[in-house]
């Protein structure tokens, strides 16, 4: 039994109708839960927050359930294992799960996975060894499709997912250009090694995005929708494929953005060049992709090849502030809350 008799967790209180705030989330005290046969009681340390978790905030039909008004807040969790009554697993394990925005959860033993924090550090298994970096692999590879000396485009690059595209780009030979916003993001896409940086903020920056890819673009990773996309669209090759990941730039979006319907010419556009657009969700490739992500991303992670950074904020809290920052871009790498002590640093 764990020592904890107090729970702390978040709710959603009501649904945003554009971007979310404090008053959208209620923070509560209950018991800590108790586990039945089968079960584990988990004490949260990492806390994921990601973008998908606006749209579970809306009653909007979408490709996942909304969460309910008053039930915790969804989200992808690493945790350490405080009671177990399943014999796989043992107090003190660390396991990834999917408890939400809570300090304590119950799971059931069989939906989450044990972490070895000997092959890397176990706040990666929500970033670029976890959701965030397979949707890059998953995403970029099986859509995608990148060959040797194309131009991939990846928007959001400094985030968890598009900084993985561009790096993975390169390890396939494609010559990789991310789009950030602000000067501290594009040094640190320089860093990782893409072979061009642009600031989205910068006047320039149609200019700029021409300049870089003289020979057009042959897949466009779309993470974020705007004006990006629309300084994108008429560089993209015939043939060119684009993967449909996110589209932040709208999420907080309550109504049809103003100007005419361009929906003609992005058809149009679809059918002269060929292209191959496509929406996906990286659970879709879990059973045919997971595994070859799990053993490729480890290595490259230990060599160097795949680097990645970390945006952590301290208290379960602080959760939805750092969430609406999130889906403004103030967020640098992976953000994560740090719900509890990690036992492994």
């Amino acid at each position: 039994m764990t020592d904890a008799t107090n729970n702390t967790r978040i709710l959603l209180a009501a649904r945003p109708h554009g971007e979310p705030t404090s008053e959208h989330f209620t923070v509560e005290s209950v018991p800590v839960p108790e586990p039945a046969d089968g079960e584990v009681l988990l004490r949260t340390i990492y806390l994921s927050l990601d973008p998908y978790m606006r749209g579970r905030m809306s009653a909007a039909k979408s490709y996942a359930a909304p969460v309910e008004l008053g039930a915790v807040m969804e989200g992808g969790t690493v945790a350490e294992v405080v009671e177990s009554r399943d014999p796989g697993l043992t107090p003190g394990d660390i396991v990834l799960a999917y408890t939400g925005w809570q300090a304590y959860g119950v799971a059931p033993a069989r939906h989450v996975r044990k972490l070895d924090p000997a092959q890397a550090p176990i706040s990666t298994a929500l970033g670029v060894l976890g959701m965030p970096g397979f949707t890059a692999y998953a995403g970029l590879l099986e859509i995608g499709r990148p060959q040797p000396g194309e131009t991939v485009v990846v928007a959001a690059a400094a985030g968890p997912v598009g900084s993985a595209v561009g790096q993975i780009a390169r390890i396939k030979g494609a010559r990789a250009v991310g789009i950030a916003g602000g000067p501290d993001k594009v040094a640190w896409l320089e860093e990782l090694g893409f072979d061009v940086a642009l600031d989205h903020r910068s006047p320039t920056f149609a200019d700029d995005l021409e300049a870089a890819v003289p020979d057009g673009i042959d897949v466009y990773f779309e993470n974020v929708g705007g004006h990006v996309w629309d300084a994108v669209l008429p560089r993209l090759n015939t043939y060119a494929r684009v993967p449909v990941c996110g589209l932040v730039a709208h999420y907080n979006d309550t109504e049809l953005p103003p100007g005419p319907d361009r929906s003609s010419r992005l058809m149009s556009t679809i059918l002269t060049k060929s292209l191959t657009v496509r929406g996906f969700i990286q659970t879709e490739f879990v059973k045919t992709h997971h595994a070859s992500f799990q053993s490729e991303a480890a290595g490259w992670l230990s060599d160097g090849s795949l680097r990645h950074r970390e945006d952590v904020v301290d208290g379960l809290e602080q959760a939805p502030e750092a969430f609406a920052g999130l889906l403004k871009g103030k967020s640098f790498g992976k953000l994560l809350v740090r719900v509890g002590e990690d036992p492994t640093s």
